[in-house]
């Protein structure tokens, strides 16, 4: 039995359209790349806890997640606990930086192993680790396409349950 819990992350894009994504690690998956972000807290709202997780995480103060870009669950074990997470993924733009500060206790905590960003080219290569979500390429094709085409970003996607790929 899985205990639910719910999580807002933020993608956050540069302007030359690479993403920061965040490398962490579980006993599910070991090593994969994720966004900042992780558990809503009692009484916060999926993008207050987007904007919480992504300056607990980057040091970034001056971020705000933007439109929701997707929705999805997953299982994953988090301190020792079975969780179904269900997620809220906001999209944002940032410049093209590193984190600020000292943010090696909360990377430990959440065991978060490093940082980078990515270009949409190495999202899609076959030798990357494992992305969560795994559709996270396409959804920022999605983005990039609609941009291009002067419209704004798509509809949320809502990708239901998706099954750790190890």
């Amino acid at each position: 039995m899985r205990t639910p819990r719910a999580a807002a992350r933020t993608v956050v894009l540069a302007p030359d359209g690479a993403v920061f994504l965040l490398r962490s690690d579980n006993i599910e998956v070991g090593p994969h790349w994720t966004m900042p972000g992780g558990g809503i807290e009692p009484g916060e709202s999926p993008t207050e806890a987007a904007r919480r997780e992504l300056a607990e995480e980057t040091g970034w103060q001056d971020l705000s997640p933007g439109p929701l870009l997707c929705t999805w669950e997953h299982d994953f074990t988090w301190h020792g606990t079975p969780v179904r997470q269900h997620e809220h993924i906001y999209l944002t733009q940032g410049p093209h930086r590193a984190p600020i500060g000292d943010l090696s206790e909360a990377h430990l905590t959440d065991r978060i192993l490093g940082w980078r960003w990515w270009t949409p080219a190495e999202l899609t290569s076959p030798d990357a680790e494992p992305l969560w979500p795994p559709q996270l390429p396409t959804l920022l094709s999605g983005v990039r396409q609609s941009r291009l085409a002067g419209e704004e970003t798509p509809t949320p996607v809502h990708l239901g349950y998706v099954p750790n790929v190890t």
